[in-house]
């Protein structure tokens, strides 16, 4: 009976860090590019944008989603980018036309990848998923796009993005290479 107990205890402190993660009040909608007008709702979150915008690409190479960084950075949002290196070399790529149009770009060089694809608006909506924010996944890929709406998750997502930009260096045109770093990574 012992070792019952024993074991219950054990598999409840395992789960219980699990369970409080997922504890949080969030409104959960998901777009699928297969038939659905997932760049639109992008969009659309962008264009409602009051206060700031932050994201981080692996690539990004959609001029719509430029245009709607820019058009909120012109309504006095604070629009930040976070972009892994490999993308500064994509045909296409977006980082030197958002800092010609003033917003800031910093480039996240990690021994891998910076592979997230996470636009957090307002310290409240997350947009994520599989779509990399690029013409590709707009008019070809099969992606998923998800919005949750939750400002406890916003902020996850914004310490994250805080933490590697603080790690980051800021994007110059023309610049070839970015100093790689090592990835602080949690305990896997």
């Amino acid at each position: 009976m012992r070792r019952a107990g024993a074991l219950l205890l054990a598999a409840c402190l395992v789960v219980a860090p699990v369970a409080r993660a997922f504890a949080v009040p969030a409104d959960v909608t998901v777009c699928f590019t297969a038939g659905e007008p997932c760049l639109g709702r992008i969009l659309a979150a962008i264009d409602a944008a009051r206060s700031e915008i932050r994201m981080q690409a692996y690539a990004f190479t959609s001029r719509p989603i430029l245009a709607a960084l820019i058009a909120a950075a012109r309504r006095g949002v604070d629009v930040r980018l976070l972009l892994d290196a490999s993308a500064l070399h994509d045909r296409g790529g977006r980082a030197a036309s958002a800092a010609a149009a003033g917003l800031v770009v910093l480039v996240d060089a990690p021994d891998g990848l910076a592979h997230i694809k996470a636009i957090i608006i307002d310290r409240h909506l997350v947009i994520g998923g599989s779509y990399n924010y690029t013409r590709a996944a707009e008019r070809r890929n099969v992606e998923d796009v998800t919005f949750i709406d939750s400002s406890p998750i916003a902020a996850d997502f914004l310490r994250d993005w805080n933490a590697r930009a603080a790690v980051a260096t800021p994007f110059v045109p023309g610049r070839a290479r970015y100093h790689r770093h090592h990835a602080h990574r949690r305990g896997w």
